[in-house]
C-alpha cells in the first residue's frame, strides 16, 4: 500500500531530512512512527501526501508511481488518503456534520450521498447524536473523533494519524486506538506519527524508528530493547 525504496529528502537549506528511507506497509497494517523532534517525522508524513516531493528513490502509495502524478491530479491522489491531525483543525462556525461533509462537499458529491456518508461516519465514531452541536461544545476526545470521521468520510484506503492521542488521556487514547483498530480491520492502512511512547508500548504493532533522517528500527520490537530509545523519550 504504502512502499518507500531508497527515499532521501534533501531541503534547499542543504538540510537532509530522510536518507535513504526503505520500508512497506500492507493493506490493513496498523504502524506507529516516532523519533526525536526533527527526526523526519513530519517530512515522512508530507511525501505520503504530496505536499513534499523525495529528492531521490521511488515512493509508490496505491500502486500509483508518486513521481508520476502531476500538480493537477494531486487532489484526486489525496482523496485516497485520509489525515487527522492532533488539534483537530475542525471548523467551529460549523456544525459537527458540516465538518464531517467538507471533503465530500470540495468533491463534488450530491447532497443525499453526502448526507448518507457522514452519517455513517458519524455512526462509526459514536457521534451521531452530535451532527448538530457547533464542535466547541464537545470535549477533547469528542473533537478528535470528529477529525478521525472527517478523515474517513471519503472512504481512504490509508489513513495518517499525526499525533493523534497527543492531548487526550490514556482512556481516551486507548477509544481512538479502538477506532484505528477497527479500520484497519477492513483493509485501511493506518500510520500513526506519535511520540507517546506509553501508548506504543501498550500494543504490538509494527514500529517505524527515526533518528536524524534514518531509519533505525523497524519491526515490534519492545522500545525498552532498542538502544535509541533514550534519544525520544523526553522534551516533548
Amino acid at each position: 500500500m504504502i512502499h518507500f525504496h531508497k527515499i532521501s529528502k534533501r531541503y534547499e537549506n542543504g538540510n537532509d531530512a530522510l536518507l535513504n528511507i526503505s520500508f512497506e506497509l500492507d493493506q490493513g497494517e496498523i504502524t506507529f512512527l516516532t523519533g526525536h523532534s526533527g527526526a523526519g517525522k513530519s517530512t515522512l508524513l508530507k511525501l505520503i501526501m504530496l505536499i513534499e516531493r523525495p529528492s531521490g528513490g521511488r515512493l509508490i502509495v496505491c500502486d500509483q508511481d508518486t513521481a508520476k502524478v502531476g500538480r493537477s491530479a494531486i487532489p484526486f491522489y489525496r482523496r485516497q488518503i485520509g489525515m487527522v491531525f492532533q488539534n483537530h483543525q475542525l471548523l467551529f462556525d460549523r456544525t459537527v456534520y458540516d465538518n464531517v461533509a467538507l471533503p465530500l462537499i470540495i468533491a463534488g458529491y450530491r447532497p443525499r450521498e453526502t448526507g448518507r456518508r457522514v452519517r455513517a461516519a458519524l455512526d462509526k465514531v459514536g457521534l451521531l447524536d452530535k451532527e448538530n452541536l457547533s464542535p466547541i461544545a464537545l470535549s477533547g476526545g469528542e473533537q478528535q473523533r470528529v477529525g478521525i470521521a472527517r478523515a474517513v468520510v471519503n472512504k481512504p484506503r490509508i489513513l495518517i494519524a499525526d499525533e493523534p492521542t497527543g492531548n487526550l488521556d490514556p482512556e481516551l487514547s486507548a477509544e481512538i486506538m479502538d477506532l484505528f483498530d477497527q479500520f484497519s480491520q477492513v483493509g485501511v492502512t493506518v500510520l500513526i506519527a506519535t511520540h507517546d511512547l506509553g501508548l506504543i508500548s501498550r500494543y504490538d504493532h509494527r514500529l517505524l524508528s527515526l533518528d536524524s533522517g534514518q531509519l533505525i528500527s523497524d519491526g515490534t520490537d519492545s522500545i525498552a530493547a532498542d538502544p535509541h530509545h533514550q534519544i525520544y523519550t523526553g522534551g516533548y
